[in-house]
C-alpha cells in the first residue's frame, strides 16, 4: 500500500511537486494539476511521477451529476466524467473517481429516488456510456460509495461491477461512507473485512477517514480525523496489505496541514505497529 494526503503547499513545476512528496515520505499522490492543464504539462507531471516511483492515485470528476433528472445537467455531467476519465488515462492514474450522482438538484445529495431499482439501472447505463465514450486503455472509472446513493454497500458495489460489465470499471473503496448505521459502526472491523473479501480484486484506491457516533438522537455519525474515531485501522491496513502493493490509501477532508500531519502519523503508526510499509 502507498499512503498520501493532499498537499497544502505549492510548487513551481513537476520537480518541485516530486520534492514535496519526498519530504512527506509519500510514494503516491492525488493528481495535482487543474483540469485545464495543457497536454505538455500533463505529460511532464506523469513522466516525473513515473521516474520517481510515485503512483498517481486518482483523478477526480467531482461536481458532475451524470444521473440528474435535468437532461442538460445530465449531459454535462457525462461529458465531464468522460473528459476526466480521459485525463486519468493520459496521466497514468490508477483511477478516475466521482460519485454516481443524484436524482436531486445537487450532484451528491440525498434523494428519495437515489436507491431505487430504476436508478440502479440508470447508473449502470451511465457508467457504461462514460467508459465507452472515453475508451480508457490503462486507467479505471470508479464510483465512490455513498450512504444515500449507489453503491451503498459491498454487495451493491459488487452487483454494480457485474452489471456494468466493463473491463475498465473498478472499485474506489471509501468504507467510512458506507458506515451508515450503529450496527456497521460497532462492528466496523467485520464490515471492513467484508468489503475487502467481496471487492478486493477490483479495488483501485482507498480513502482513509475515521468515524464517530454521538449520543444525540436519533443517529448522528460524523466523519473525523483518523485517530479520533473508532474505525479499526489495524484491520483496514491488514486487509490492504493483501492487495496490489501499489494500491493507494489517501487521507482527505481535513482543513489544515497540522491535521493532515496528525492523520498521516496515525495511519503510519498503526502500519508500523503491524510491520507494514506505507
Amino acid at each position: 500500500m502507498r499512503l498520501a494526503s493532499p498537499l497544502t503547499v505549492t510548487w513551481d513545476d513537476a520537480g518541485g511537486w516530486i520534492e514535496t512528496l519526498r519530504r512527506h515520505g509519500f510514494r503516491t499522490a492525488f493528481w495535482p494539476l487543474p483540469d485545464d492543464a495543457d497536454a505538455a504539462t500533463v505529460r511532464a507531471y506523469r513522466d516525473a511521477a513515473a521516474a520517481a516511483d510515485v503512483v498517481i492515485a486518482e483523478v477526480g470528476a467531482w461536481h458532475a451529476n451524470p444521473i440528474s433528472p435535468d437532461d442538460e445537467i445530465r449531459k454535462a455531467g457525462i461529458a465531464r466524467c468522460q473528459a476526466q476519465l480521459a485525463l486519468a488515462d493520459e496521466a497514468g492514474a490508477r483511477c478516475c473517481v466521482t460519485t454516481a450522482g443524484s436524482r436531486g438538484d445537487a450532484w451528491d445529495a440525498p434523494h428519495p429516488d437515489n436507491l431505487t431499482p430504476d436508478t440502479f439501472d440508470l447508473v449502470v447505463d451511465t457508467v457504461r456510456e462514460i467508459i465507452d465514450g472515453a475508451a480508457p486503455r490503462r486507467t479505471f472509472y470508479t464510483v465512490e460509495p455513498m450512504p444515500w446513493s449507489f453503491p451503498d454497500s459491498p454487495d451493491s458495489y459488487l452487483e454494480l461491477v457485474r452489471a456494468v460489465d466493463r473491463k475498465q470499471f473498478g472499485v474506489h473503496l471509501d468504507p467510512t461512507n458506507m458506515i451508515s448505521s450503529p450496527r456497521r459502526y460497532f462492528d466496523n472491523a467485520g464490515f471492513l473485512r467484508e468489503c475487502f473479501a467481496k471487492l478486493g480484486p477490483h479495488i483501485r484506491s482507498v480513502h482513509a477517514k475515521d468515524i464517530r457516533l454521538t449520543d444525540e438522537l436519533t443517529v448522528h455519525l460524523e466523519e473525523v480525523r483518523p485517530g479520533l474515531g473508532t474505525l479499526d485501522f489495524a484491520v483496514l491496513l491488514t486487509e490492504m496489505e493483501k492487495l496490489d502493493p501499489d494500491t493507494p490509501i489517501l487521507v482527505e477532508h481535513l482543513d489544515t496541514e497540522a491535521e493532515y500531519e496528525a492523520a498521516v502519523a496515525h495511519v503510519r503508526g498503526v502500519a508500523e505497529s503491524l510491520g507494514l510499509r506505507t
